[in-house]
Parts: C-alpha cells; sequence; structure tokens
C-alpha cells in the first residue's frame, strides 16, 4: 500500500540555502537537500484504488503559481524535547486557498479529511541526541534566515518508503500550477 503526500519542491538554489544553514548541531540528522519539500498534505498508507483516484484528481487542480517566502527556523515540538528542526514559511493567502484546494480535491477522492491545523515549514532535520539548550541556540543563531520570493509554480504527489536510513521518496506525479513566475 502506498504511502502518500503532496508537496511543494524547491528549485536547486533554494535547497543549497537551506542545506548552508544544516549543520553545527550535534545530534541532529539532516536531512539530505534533494528531500526538502513543504507538505501540503500528508495521506498515508492507501490501497491502489485510492492511490489512482488521487493520482488522476489531482490532475484537475486549478491554482494559480505564486511566490512564498521561507523565515526563521524552529522545532517541535513547541514545548518539551524538541525532536524535529525546520525552516518556517511567511503567511501566505495563495499558499492557505491552494491547501484548501487540495484538500477539497482529496476529499472528493476518497481521502479523510485532515483534522490537524496546517503549520508549513520545510524540515531540516530529526533530531535524536541533542541537547535542548543546543537546538535553542541553534535556533536563536538561525533567527534571521530567510529566502524570499520563492516561485511556485507546480505540485507533486509522492509515495514513501520508511527505512532504518530514512525515507525514500518517489515522485508519482507532477501538476503544473496556472501562470508563469520568473524562478529565484
Amino acid at each position: 500500500m502506498p504511502r502518500l503526500f503532496v508537496a511543494l519542491d524547491f528549485p536547486e538554489s533554494v535547497r543549497d540555502k537551506l542545506a548552508e544553514i544544516s549543520r553545527d548541531l550535534p545530534g541532529a540528522d539532516w536531512v539530505y537537500s534533494e528531500q526538502y519539500h513543504l507538505t501540503l498534505r500528508f495521506i498515508g498508507e492507501t490501497d491502489h484504488e485510492t492511490f489512482l483516484a488521487v493520482r488522476q484528481g489531482l490532475g484537475s487542480l486549478s491554482a494559480r503559481s505564486f511566490y512564498l517566502s521561507l523565515r526563521g527556523v524552529g522545532c517541535f515540538p513547541l514545548r518539551g524535547d524538541p525532536d524535529t528542526l525546520w525552516a518556517g514559511v511567511d503567511r501566505n493567502e495563495d499558499l492557505t486557498r491552494l491547501r484548501h484546494r487540495i484538500e477539497s480535491l482529496l476529499g472528493r477522492n476518497g481521502v479523510p479529511p485532515d483534522t490537524r491545523k496546517f503549520f508549513p515549514h520545510v524540515t531540516l532535520a530529526r533530531i535524536r541526541e541533542s541537547r535542548e539548550e543546543w537546538v535553542g541556540q541553534y535556533v536563536a543563531g538561525h533567527s534571521l534566515f530567510s529566502i524570499p520570493e520563492v516561485a511556485i509554480q507546480g505540485v507533486n504527489l509522492y509515495s514513501s518508503k520508511l527505512t532504518p536510513e530514512g525515507a525514500i521518496h518517489t515522485l508519482e506525479g507532477t501538476y503544473p500550477l496556472e501562470g508563469i513566475l520568473e524562478a529565484e
């Protein structure tokens, strides 16, 4: 059964900038730069019929291209021992509209609604054995991190296989957004 998610990818120049800050935190398992993405909707494990419906349904997605900005870093959970380090995303109405359209489209194709609050971010690392104060120092030291005006011109469907070395993502479909933007 495929384990699916819908995500935005970034151009190499943005991935390179994210990779520049992805170091100097003992105990962090850094995400490979090729896997940086912004998850719009984690779907989870699906049967083959739902997988085909989702893949085909995303083909009817109608939304315009837009720009978003990455800003700052933080960690999950917001209180307690951190386990995920991320780069933040500025509030963006175009992103919110796109997320709502995808959620609606998935619902029409047999995917139950997502009950979790959408918190757009790019995962940088999983924190395995780092001290809370080290994570706090890292977050404070990168609080001014920013990548403005990232062109978002498409949405991707991925399947994911979990392995002891980390997740392996396979591109299952690409869905361009309307309009052409000048890439960063």
